[in-house]
């Protein structure tokens, strides 16, 4: 009851500083706000781009290792001629896979052929991405169809002029029917429209931009296009470990099948990379890291400014209310009392203006989500976090104000 009391009488007291002086108190809390608006809108900005780009990511697979000519955790620029010369994954790497690992569950091969152009009479959409893919693709990476279907195991085995099309491609060239079934020109041939994906919707980073992108199978890409180990066309091999399987198993296996299939001796190095999502997340958690410390160093300059101008106001807070302490510690009051009275109040204080801090956030995120279409939210750990500094904040700038109001002679107190 009697910490209630005192907290009772910090917040009137702390009302009481912020109606009195506005001004004073407006410039006092406009450290705290400006402190806690820096760090929190820098996570929170942060933390948005961050699960935007991984979710992108997760798109790949968390259970998939992808075997290509690049390593993904190095900078493409670096060893670019060693890379560049190696081959490229084909048929062969994918039939020796299917045939020999026990690990994995399904296997793919992947081509993309980028820049292509697709009709529909008088529609035609330029830049669309083409990707031939091998029948577990689906198995490997997730479709979800709006409408139509999968190919057929005889489309993959023919080669059969079928073509699945991104949400976007497909509203594109169909903007008032339905296009299942139809007829669509690509690369001077016609093929028909089997299915179409659902939209991935907005995302920073499309890895994979399927809602701009034309499926056909494997053995009709490679009748458009010259597909060999040595072609300039983007390829991936991907494989997906079985349930329960560790991926580090999974590769040493898929590194163990591939190395005789492409001729390599003992003591030779990989002329493959094995990629696994963890490098992509990594490389992104690295770099958003060293953002949000930035961010962080940033609001903390501006929350220990704010820390001075509210150590401030508590000074002149006990020096207007000598008198009063006085009265209080004669009447009976402990020392603890008072030191706590006057620390909550501080602590109110950096809270008020932690809060006016936090409400600043939220609105310019929700102004700029809607301004770029893309969501930016403030999570609960950052509020939480917000409210956190500023309890520390009170802490440190109410401390030594609260501790000389403590210590005051109740007579000398009195007198003044």
């Amino acid at each position: 009851m009697i910490f209630f009391r005192i907290l009772n009488d910090s917040f009137l007291q702390a009302t009481q500083q912020l109606t009195s002086n506005k001004l004073r108190s407006f410039l006092t809390l406009l450290g705290i706000s400006i402190g806690i608006f820096c760090v929190i809108a820098v996570l929170s900005s942060v933390d948005s781009l961050q699960d935007n780009i991984v979710q992108s990511f997760e798109k790949l697979g968390n259970d998939v290792i992808y075997i290509d000519k690049w390593p993904w955790q190095e900078d493409p620029g670096q060893n670019f001629w060693k890379y560049q010369a190696r081959p490229t994954p084909s048929i062969t790497d994918l039939n020796a896979i299917q045939s020999k690992s026990k690990l994995a569950e399904a296997s793919s091969l992947t081509v993309f052929i980028p820049g292509s152009t697709i009709k529909y009479r008088d529609q035609f959409v330029e830049g669309a991405y083409l990707a031939g893919i091998t029948d577990e693709y689906e198995k490997v990476i997730k479709m979800d169809f709006e409408d139509g279907s999968y190919f057929s195991q005889r489309d993959f085995q023919m080669g059969s002029n079928q073509a699945i099309l991104g949400h976007k491609l497909y509203d594109a060239l169909f903007p008032k029917e339905n296009g299942i079934g139809k007829e669509v020109r690509l690369f001077g041939q016609y093929f028909k429209i089997n299915g179409v994906l659902k939209s991935e919707g907005k995302s920073i980073l499309d890895i994979m931009p399927n809602d701009e992108a034309v499926f056909i199978p494997y053995n009709t890409a490679r009748k458009l296009v010259n597909i060999s180990s040595h072609s300039n066309w983007g390829t991936l091999l991907n494989v997906k470990a079985k349930k329960g399987v560790n991926l580090e198993e999974l590769k040493y296996e898929v590194g163990s099948i591939l190395r005789p299939i492409r001729g390599l001796k003992p003591r030779d190095k990989d002329n493959f990379a094995i990629n696994e999502l963890t490098m992509l997340t990594n490389l992104v958690n690295g770099v958003f890291g060293v953002i949000n410390f930035a961010g962080f160093i940033i609001g903390l300059f501006a929350m220990l400014v704010g820390a001075f101008g509210v150590a401030n106001i508590m000074f002149v807070s006990v020096k207007e209310r000598t008198n009063l302490i006085g009265i209080k510690m004669a009447i009976g009051a402990k020392r603890y009392f008072i030191l706590l009275e006057y620390l909550l109040e501080a602590i109110i204080l950096c809270i008020v203006g932690g809060l006016v801090g936090l409400i600043l956030v939220w609105l310019i995120l929700l102004v700029i989500s809607r301004l770029v279409d893309f969501a930016i939210y403030m999570s609960f750990q950052n509020i939480a976090l917000g409210l956190i500094l500023s309890v520390i904040i009170g802490i440190i700038a109410g401390i030594v104000p609260a501790i000389m109001a403590s210590r005051m002679d109740p007579v000398e107190a009195i007198r003044k």
